[in-house]
């Protein structure tokens, strides 16, 4: 990878490390709110609303905690969203994201995540390389002559596979109200596969 490359990588990698944080946080709000018998459905929406609006039914601590988590978790949605202006101008300037941006599922942060973390794509022989490279291909094992194959090995970017799975299920969402031929196909492999 050039260093460019590796810069880019690490703005995935703060933004990532946002996102975990404001799971954290949400699931915090949630943890604390239960304790007085306010339970919120998981939807970070939800927590936002509910938990504002719940702020003042708090006695004396309780109320400034959640009320200093909720101030974190909007300090962290702009972060967030920092990020992500961020990561749509690394994806507009570099040639080798845009044309993957033009593949269904595939938007900025896939696209830049993508070069960023591959680098050289000519690296890999093949696409089942490259999926092999990213876990993305089932495990193997094979013993008197019978092979078979298990779940996903999971090797690799954690992160990048995420982010392809992702990408898959919205075009795979997407196909359900289409009738060209690769949404025929994916419908197809769902029905087969689950």
């Amino acid at each position: 990878k050039s260093q460019d490359e590796q810069a880019r990588l690490c703005v995935h990698r703060v933004r990532q490390g946002l996102v975990e944080q404001r799971t954290a946080t949400i699931n915090r709000i949630r943890g604390l709110l239960s304790e007085f018998g306010i339970v919120l459905a998981q939807k970070a929406a939800t927590v936002r609303r509910e938990a504002a609006a719940r702020l003042e039914d708090l006695p004396g601590w309780a109320n400034t905690a959640v009320g200093d988590s909720l101030s974190e978790l909007h300090r962290l949605d702009e972060r967030i969203a920092e990020y992500d202006c961020h990561v749509v101008v690394m994806a507009r300037e570099d040639e080798r994201s845009r044309a993957l941006m033009q593949l269904q599922g595939i938007g900025s942060t896939t696209a830049s995540a993508l070069v960023s973390t591959i680098g050289n794509a000519r690296d890999f022989k093949n696409g089942r390389q490259l999926a092999a490279w990213l876990g993305l291909v089932p495990g193997q094992y094979s013993s008197g002559g019978k092979t078979r194959l298990g779940s996903i090995t999971k090797a690799g970017d954690g992160y990048l596979r995420t982010l392809l799975v992702l990408g898959a299920k919205a075009v795979l969402a997407a196909a359900r109200n289409k009738q060209d031929r690769l949404s025929r196909w994916a419908m197809a492999l769902e029905v087969r596969r689950g």
